[in-house]
């Protein structure tokens, strides 16, 4: 998929998402995007009209199974989605403790990845091609107190994706993992701790456009993070628990 033209982005109203538009906006492209935040997303359909794409926007909760399987119908019977990226998700912010939270996160973080993914699988295997990405974190490779109910979704992201691709390959669809270390955004302003390594939106973008283009299986970045991530976890367990227990927690 070195040129995709029609491509589906979750999540696009802010950070990561918003780059990638920004990124695949040019002349040619049709850029389907939906987002939480109306006013944040119409600026960003804007920016990416003034580049050259057709845009098409939806506010939508990647929650709603139903609303979400029958928009991307709708979209992929217009014009045959090439690339979908599976961004939207949330660090926590619920109210009513953790068990709520937690909830919260799994709802749009994997729920919302599953009710992005398998309409859109459906479309692709009829064609036998397609590209799709989920975004998951440097977060899910290792469980840290600081943040158990979105490390915990983002590891089932990336199981989940590992196990797609697989399973897809032979049918023309290619999948791929996203895992970003600290990436500027609406998630991560809300942290009160050093963040280190923390990148730009705009240079992770061009680091998962091109990780996309060569299909690879796993995008994770920054590289020392994530080499510093692996490497705790084949730590015994009693190391990583004094490591990362001392972690101030998430919001």
């Amino acid at each position: 998929m070195q040129n995709p033209k029609t491509i589906l982005i979750t999540g696009a109203s802010s950070g990561i998402g918003e780059a990638l538009a920004h990124h695949y906006a040019k002349s040619g492209v049709t850029l389907v995007l939906t987002g939480r935040n109306p006013e944040r997303l119409t600026r960003v359909e804007m920016t990416c009209r003034e580049r050259g794409a057709t845009v098409i926007t939806r506010t939508i909760d990647v929650g709603d199974e139903i609303a979400m399987a029958d928009w991307i119908a709708e979209i992929d019977a217009q014009t045959p989605l090439d690339l979908v990226i599976a961004n939207a998700g949330i660090s926590g912010g619920a109210s009513g403790g953790l068990d709520t939270a937690t909830r919260e996160i799994f709802r749009i973080n994997v729920e919302g990845t599953f009710n992005t993914v398998h309409p859109a699988l459906t479309a692709m295997r009829s064609r036998r091609r397609g590209q799709i990405a989920l975004v998951s974190s440097l977060a899910g490779y290792i469980g840290m107190p600081s943040a158990p109910g979105y490390g915990a979704s983002k590891a089932a992201v990336r199981s989940y994706g590992e196990a797609l691709r697989g399973r897809y390959a032979a049918a023309g669809i290619e999948v791929s993992i996203i895992s970003p270390g600290f990436i500027v955004s609406g998630i991560t302003e809300k942290n009160k701790f050093p963040m280190p390594f923390l990148m730009k939106a705009d240079k992770a973008a061009g680091i998962i456009a091109r990780g996309l283009a060569r299909n690879k299986s796993r995008i994770a970045f920054p590289w020392p993070m994530y080499a510093a991530i692996r490497l705790a976890a084949m730590l015994p367990v009693f190391v990583t628990e004094k490591l990362f227990g001392r972690l101030p927690a998430k919001d």
